[in-house]
């Protein structure tokens, strides 16, 4: 099956590819979640605004990558979510609420996109996720997690 994707998917390709993938994971996985577009000529124009949107979103640079590396690691960030008496959370922690939290503690702009959680954050304390800014580059957020 030939796709053009919509979004970032890991370990596939990037927003404004053609990518041919199995069937089935095209009809139920990728097309259902709007991660892609089936393939036609007619949607193979839409390519060129798909691309256009995500070089406007994406980090520039490479300098510009690393310098917002250097930004991440010197925050302290605090998010603040609802908990419980045991320190369990009421839900987990998006990466919404990551991106937001990094704006509010004075960081650049993430895309919540961007921002890989490996475990579901649903305690408090101290947890990390990382975040693919460049292809090249991907830095290490730290953040502490608060009970409100």
């Amino acid at each position: 099956m030939k796709l053009i994707l919509t979004q970032q998917v890991a370990g596939l390709g990037a927003p404004g590819d053609v990518v041919e993938v199995k069937d089935g994971f095209g009809r139920n996985y990728l097309v259902p979640r709007g991660f892609a577009l089936l393939w036609t000529r007619g949607a193979e124009k839409q390519i060129a605004s798909i691309k256009k949107a995500r070089s406007a979103r994406e980090v520039a640079t490479l300098d510009h990558a690393k310098e917002i590396v250097g930004q991440l690691k010197s925050l302290k960030i605090k998010l603040a979510t609802q908990a419980g008496a045991n320190g369990r959370l009421f839900g987990a922690v998006t990466t919404a609420a990551i991106a937001d939290a990094v704006k509010r503690a004075g960081g650049p702009d993430l895309d919540k996109r961007r921002i890989e959680v490996r475990n579901p954050i649903k305690t408090i304390g101290t947890h990390e996720v990382s975040v693919r800014l460049h292809p090249e580059v991907s830095a290490t957020i730290e953040f502490d997690v608060v009970g409100s």
